[in-house]
């Protein structure tokens, strides 16, 4: 008996066996139909009510609360979509407060920094102002939401500067991005009104200092590269800097020719 039942589950077994291989030879010799490989769009699709009440809901808890006050400042950091600034493997994060990585070793400064800086430069309508680190755009983008600045902007990655420069135009931003080493500041459009720099030197360079216009104001952090640096607001006055010490921040450092060798302005 026991005999007959291991046979019967041997038949069975083969019979499988069989069908499987009949299945494979069948798919082996069949014409091969292409599985469609998806295009790429050019854009991600975004859910922009999700990212509105999340991006409202930041504000209010780490700007307003934590004591930004300027109206145009907050409003425009409830209108630009800091979502669109960050790369797609982060945009669960887009509205957490604190930086992300946007590639080429470089950040997205965290919101309230942003926020805190804009106002702190205490900006008036038809000011020029020049930002050291464009990045992928969203500090350059929150200075042009408050629609009565000039706004001007470096980056020293060729490849930030070219996507933040596509991505500011896109999303109606009037900005003029330029590729070099913001050390040396953009002496073209200079005088500045204002200067916001969103990367940290260990020291304040000069040519910046010779940019700023008589009662123009700097936000710019220094310090060593790899630690907590000092955030500082100077302003020009009389030919000379008012320093003001406005506590510890970390950024990404300075990179370039200028900061390393503190170089003179280079001749066109």
């Amino acid at each position: 008996m026991h005999t007959r039942k291991r046979q019967f589950w041997i038949g069975i077994g083969l019979l499988v066996t069989f069908a499987v291989v009949v299945v494979l030879v069948w798919q082996r010799l069949s014409p091969r139909v292409a599985t469609p490989i998806p295009t790429q769009t050019t854009e991600t699709p975004f859910d922009e009510a999700k990212f509105t009440r999340l991006r409202m809901t930041m504000v209010q808890q780490t700007i307003i609360a934590r004591g930004i006050k300027n109206p145009d400042v907050i409003a425009a950091m409830q209108t630009v979509p800091r979502h669109r600034f960050v790369t797609e493997e982060y945009l669960d994060f887009a509205y957490n407060d604190h930086p992300l990585p946007i590639g080429y070793g470089q950040t997205i400064s965290q919101p309230y920094i942003v926020a805190w800086m804009t106002e702190l430069a205490d900006l008036k309508p038809g000011e020029r102002v020049l930002e050291i680190g464009t990045g992928s755009g969203y500090q350059a983008a929150v200075l042009a939401q408050l629609g009565y600045l000039e706004v001007y902007s470096i980056e020293i990655v060729p490849q930030l500067a070219e996507t933040a420069a596509e991505r500011l135009n896109a999303l109606g931003y009037d900005v003029q991005v330029r590729q070099g080493d913001g050390y040396y500041g953009w002496q073209e459009a200079a005088p500045f009104d204002a200067m916001i720099v969103t990367a940290a030197p260990d020291h304040l360079p000069a040519p910046l200092v010779d940019q700023l216009k008589e009662g123009g104001r700097m936000i710019i952090p220094i310090g060593p590269p790899g630690s907590y640096q000092t955030l500082w607001k100077f302003v020009k006055q009389n030919g000379s800097l008012t320093a003001y010490e406005l506590g510890g921040v970390r950024f990404v450092p300075f990179i370039g020719e200028g900061v390393q060798s503190d170089a003179p302005l280079p001749t066109p």
